[in-house]
C-alpha cells in the first residue's frame, strides 16, 4: 500500500485536488441558501411582488440592470439591510454578475431577518441570455 502511494502520488494528488473543486461550488450554494433560475425569479417578481436587488458596483450597474432593480452595492448592503423592506417575508431575490456573490448577500439578509431571500444563479449574465428585460 505504501508503495502505491508513493508510486502514485502525483494521480492521488490530482484525485484529491479534482474532488475538493467539485464540491467546493456546492458548499458555497449552500451557504448562500435557496437559489432560482430566471423563469422561477420572474414568477416571483411577478404573483409576489418580490423585491429584486442588484448587488454589484456602480460600475456594473451602469452597463445595465434588472428592470426595477435596486442598487445596494454587496459592501453596503449590512448597513442599508434593515431599511430595504419592511415586510420580512416579502421574497427578496438578489444578484450580482453572475451568482457568486449575490449568494454571500442572501446570507446577510437572511442574519438581519429576511425570511424570503433567494439567490438568482447564474446572476445579471444569465438573466441577460434568457433575454429578460434589462434598464441601463
Amino acid at each position: 500500500m505504501i508503495e502505491f502511494v508513493r508510486d502514485n502520488i502525483l494521480l492521488i494528488a490530482v484525485a484529491v485536488i479534482s474532488g475538493v473543486m467539485l464540491v467546493l461550488p456546492v458548499l458555497r450554494r449552500g451557504a448562500g441558501g435557496a437559489s432560482l433560475d430566471t423563469l422561477q425569479a420572474t414568477q416571483r417578481i411577478n404573483r409576489e411582488d418580490a423585491m429584486v436587488i442588484d448587488v454589484r458596483d456602480a460600475a456594473e450597474v451602469s452597463q445595465g440592470k434588472i428592470l426595477g432593480a435596486r442598487s445596494v452595492p454587496l459592501a453596503q448592503l449590512g448597513e442599508r439591510a434593515p431599511q430595504l423592506r419592511k415586510n420580512k417575508e416579502k421574497p427578496i431575490i438578489v444578484y450580482c454578475a453572475r451568482g457568486n456573490q449575490s449568494a454571500q448577500a442572501a446570507a446577510l439578509l437572511r442574519k438581519h431577518g429576511y425570511a424570503n431571500v433567494f439567490n438568482l444563479s447564474g446572476g445579471y449574465a444569465a438573466w441577460q441570455q434568457a433575454g429578460l428585460p434589462v434598464e441601463k
